[in-house]
């Protein structure tokens, strides 16, 4: 079975919307004009890169992403050149973008379950709040990867969703403090 790993920007309170800038948000870009710079802090970036071999994304963050990323060839190299699944129900073929590689749309969460039985490494999920708070909920999730920022931003879209489900315990795997205040947090789904 292939690991699913949700990754993550987060505030102390939760709070996973805009945190490069993204617009429609009024706190947008809280990652970059919050706390200083520390590149060590994003080693677990590059890393997920290279250990990932498949990455899954919502609509709204695909839509985002696909304008974007194709043209970041040394930042994403391995990103853009693995396979991309997009959960969506309103997606079509057409809407695709054709130079980011192979792209598939699944449409459910029983999709998502599936592509977990094939064979292959870790798939990583990018952004996409409300696709990994389905995916949480489902128990999809095998793994978080968060680095999670000194703001509490009050509203916004959150990590987890507010549903009324059985407790679910988390294991620690790996953490690391950073001089600016951010926290690597790195939590195994324990089942």
């Amino acid at each position: 079975m292939r690991t699913l790993i949700a990754t993550s920007f987060v505030s102390l309170d939760g709070v996973v919307e805009a945190p490069g800038g993204e617009a429609g948000y009024r706190n947008a870009g809280w990652t970059v004009d919050t706390v200083e710079f520390d590149p060590a802090a994003y080693e677990i970036k590059a890393r997920e890169q290279e250990e990932s071999t498949a990455m899954l994304l919502g609509r709204v963050s695909y839509q985002a992403f696909a304008p974007v990323w194709p043209g970041m060839t040394e930042e994403f190299a391995a990103y853009n050149a693995m396979p991309k699944y997009v959960v969506s129900t309103t997606l079509r073929e057409q809407d695709l973008v054709s130079d980011w590689g192979e792209i598939s749309i699944l449409r459910s969460l029983d999709d998502v379950a599936a592509l977990k039985e094939t064979e292959g490494g870790p798939i990583i999920v990018h952004g996409s709040a409300t696709l990994n708070r389905h995916l949480s909920d489902a128990g999809l999730i095998d793994r978080y990867h968060l680095l999670v920022f000194p703001v509490l931003l009050g509203a916004g879209k959150r990590l987890f969703s507010d549903t009324d489900k059985d407790k679910q315990r988390l294991e620690l795997v790996e953490s690391e403090s950073y001089g600016n205040g951010v926290q690597k947090l790195v939590y195994d789904v324990v089942r």
